[in-house]
């Protein structure tokens, strides 16, 4: 009987654990977004060398994901979430300085440190409730947008309000990794008397993963999304500011976009693991952004269509993402597929992410307006709705 209760105490902390790294994968990039205008003009930085803040963790995410499944392996993915979330603090306090180098250094500490624990999250989930790969989804990626949210509306008012200035209100997210470091070192030491729970991942010798088609779409699925994520956490600000709207309410509005994307990021997971098929679900999440963005482009200078555009938005990129985590769970039989999966479909889907803030930065150097950037997300965003369809089919990677 105490064994049994030892270990419902047990499934009750993992769950905690996983709230906590879910807590962390967002701030370190989201907080970035409201003030890069801020830190783009006090270090004299080009507007596409201001989006290297956002495109250097998805770089550090695609160069690492691949290799994070092994590292579970060797160190156990308690120890190794551990140390994904000690990077992240590093990367945090080194890139909260004045100085060019060290702010781009801990920015890629900060990518690394996320990968990590990006990587391995699917698959513990897989692992320690098969039956619950839906809902447990549903509760990280709402704990993700919840904590998106919160630090994009806090960033500028972290800055100016308070006079912390952009440093101090960066490495103010240090705090939430710090506690997840203290929950994930207590399940490590935990997981030594539960060893019939402990993760582990087995990669495959001939990287079959790499030669599913299914696989791709999975990753150009969640490669694409995120590229409209993370473009949009980087210059959504710089938008609403070009249409009249003060920096700090550009800031709370990007936070709305994730806020009113946090129920359906919850509900999205559940419905889609009860269903055979999740094409209808991409179809409509993709109208709701093509509306959204086409209202930005149209008619952004009128604050009623802004609001209701940010309101698409926000329901789609809240939407497209929980899709996207789904699919690495229910396309995969087992938490070993699970792992492989998200490995390949993160390091290749952060591939595509990781040039969106660059490029559009750089489409506004030479266009002076955020018209063309605008035009280049509506086309971003049909494909992907293409590749989502094709990802939402009712098969498993290994089965074609």
């Amino acid at each position: 009987m105490d064994n049994v209760k030892n270990k419902n105490y047990y499934y009750v902390f993992i769950i905690i654990g996983i709230v906590m790294v879910a807590m962390n994968l967002r701030p370190g990039m989201t907080a970035v977004g409201p003030l890069l205008g801020v830190i783009r003009d006090d270090l004299q930085l080009a507007n596409w060398s201001a989006g290297l803040l956002t495109s250097l963790p998805l770089l550090a995410f695609a160069f690492i994901s691949p290799l994070v499944p092994k590292l579970g392996i060797h160190l156990t993915n308690e120890r190794a979430i551990v140390f994904g979330l000690l990077l992240l603090v590093i990367g945090i306090a080194v890139r909260s300085t004045a100085i060019i180098f060290f702010l781009f250094l801990g920015t890629i500490l900060v990518g690394l440190g996320i990968a990590i624990c990006n990587v391995l999250l699917p698959g513990v989930v897989k692992e320690k409730f098969p039956a619950k790969v839906a809902l447990m989804t549903s509760v990280y990626s709402t704990t993700m947008g919840i904590f998106a949210a919160i630090s994009s509306g806090l960033s500028i008012p972290f800055a100016s309000d308070l006079n912390w200035g952009w440093q101090l209100s960066l490495a103010f997210w240090i705090i939430p990794a710090l506690f997840g470091i203290v929950v994930w070192l207590f399940l490590s030491n935990q997981n030594k008397k539960h060893s019939k729970v402990e993760v582990r991942y087995v990669t495959s010798s001939k990287n079959r993963i790499w030669q599913s088609p299914l696989a791709w779409q999975v990753a150009l699925y969640m490669g694409l999304q995120s590229t409209l994520f993370y473009v949009s956490v980087s210059w959504l600000p710089e938008i609403y500011h070009s249409n009249g709207i003060d920096l700090n309410q550009a800031g709370w509005l990007l936070s709305y976009t994730q806020l009113i994307g946090m129920p359906v990021s919850f509900i999205v997971p559940v419905i889609a693991g009860k269903m055979r098929s999740q094409q209808a679900i991409v179809l409509t999440m993709g109208f709701f952004s093509l509306s959204g963005l086409a209202g930005l482009l149209l008619f952004g200078h009128h604050y009623i269509v802004l609001l209701v555009s940010t309101t698409l938005l926000g329901i789609s990129l809240g939407g497209t993402f929980a899709l996207a985590l789904t699919y690495l769970g229910i396309r995969a039989k087992t938490s070993t597929d699970a792992a492989e999966l998200s490995g390949m479909a993160q390091s290749v889907g952060y591939t595509c992410a990781a040039f969106g803030p660059v490029m559009i930065g750089f489409i506004f150097d030479l266009t002076g307006n955020w018209t063309v950037p605008l035009i280049v997300l509506l086309i971003i965003n049909i494909f992907i709705i293409l590749f989502g369809y094709g990802a939402g089919r009712d098969r498993f990677v290994f089965q074609e």
